[in-house]
This record gives C-alpha cells, sequence and structure tokens, in this order.
C-alpha cells in the first residue's frame, strides 16, 4: 500500500479562503457601524428680530421759585412751609410704584422727635399749583398721600399720576413745626433732610 504526503497547495488554498472570509465580516461590521451613526439634518430660514428693554427715570422739575424746600428764614413753633413740586416720569415705562423717603443727613430734635419735631404733609392737584401769595390753591382734584413725622421711609405715593409714562403729579410738600415744639431743647435745633422718590418698574409679564 502506498501513502501520498499531502499537496502543498491544498493548505494554502485553504489559508486563502480564511483570510477572504475574514475580510468579508471585516467591511460587513465597517457597513453596520456607519449605519448606526447616520444623521438627518435640517435648517429653517433665518428670522430676524429686535429686543429692546425700557427707560425707567423718574425727575423733580421746578414748580415754584427755587429748589430748596422750605427756604424763609428761622420756624418757630406753630409755623409751616410750603413748596410746590413736579414729579414727572420722563421714562417710556409704566412703573409699578413711586415712594417717598426723607432722611436726615444732620439730626437734631426737629427731625427725631416724632410727636412735637417737625411734620411734613404731601398731596397732590391734578393741575399746576396756584401761588396765592399767602400759600398755594389748587383749581382742580387734590389727593392726599402722606401726612405724618418728616423723616420718613419708602412712603408709597399710592395712584400716583407719575406711574404712568410722560405723566405729571403736581406735589405740594409742606413742613410744620407743631405749636407744642416750645421747650428750650428745640431753641436754636438745626436739621437738614434729605428727600428722594424712588420709581419701581412695573411686573414683568409673560407674552
Amino acid at each position: 500500500m502506498t501513502i501520498h504526503p499531502k499537496s502543498p497547495t491544498s493548505g494554502r488554498v485553504t489559508a486563502a479562503r480564511i483570510v477572504a472570509s475574514l475580510g468579508v465580516l471585516g467591511a460587513t461590521a465597517a457597513i453596520a457601524s456607519l449605519g448606526t451613526f447616520g444623521t438627518f439634518s435640517d435648517t429653517t430660514t433665518p428670522v430676524d428680530t429686535t429686543v429692546d428693554t425700557g427707560v425707567i427715570s423718574i425727575d423733580l422739575a421746578q414748580a415754584g421759585a427755587g429748589m430748596v424746600p422750605f427756604a424763609g428764614g428761622l420756624m418757630l413753633p406753630g409755623d409751616s412751609r410750603a413748596f410746590p413740586v413736579d414729579l414727572v416720569n420722563t421714562g417710556d415705562s409704566a412703573l409699578s410704584s413711586v415712594t417717598l423717603g426723607a432722611a436726615a443727613t444732620a439730626s437734631s430734635v426737629l427731625d427725631s422727635d416724632p410727636v412735637n419735631g417737625l411734620q411734613l404733609k404731601v398731596e397732590s392737584c391734578s393741575r399746576a399749583w396756584a401761588d396765592t401769595g399767602s400759600g398755594y390753591s389748587c383749581a382742580g382734584t387734590t389727593k392726599a398721600f402722606y401726612a405724618g413725622r418728616m423723616v420718613v421711609a419708602n412712603q408709597a405715593l399710592s395712584g400716583a399720576a407719575s406711574l404712568v409714562p410722560g405723566a405729571v403729579d403736581h406735589l405740594l410738600m409742606t413742613a410744620e413745626l407743631p405749636s407744642t415744639a416750645s421747650t428750650d431743647s428745640f431753641q436754636g435745633a438745626s436739621s437738614s433732610i434729605r428727600f428722594v422718590f424712588t420709581g419701581v418698574q412695573r411686573a414683568g409679564t409673560a407674552r
């Protein structure tokens, strides 16, 4: 019986087939990978817009002979002084509130005594206040905003006309030294008062 050895060429063919099979599998995996990360996309036509912000601004305008409130010499118990001023909304946006604050930058018994010290009254007129020579008169409708001690923090001017852009409050501020301020502690006393009006923007809304 004669035995023949394996032909060397048959081994090479088998190896070639294995390599080819691996190449096919590799190509298939690559195609599958591309399909996994593929996406679709689109872009809309651009739409241009402009967003603006409003301006919040209030200002005091001269309505009397000067811009120094309650000038005119020394006050005695029972005296009062009136000072007209226009509060103007100079912005282009509505306000939710307008408040008045008054603080002493140089203090004395005139502002520290809440009962016998200086008192303040703030009222408005729908028209400009008229100087009668002995005081001021309103030919329109009056509205009381505040009456109390001179030093006040964040007193709301409810229903103020200046909540509306371009509108004006014709205010009359009156300082009074009560007749009860007759003790020696009030003689020669001096206080410096700073008045500040503050406007707050209206609440933001969804549109």
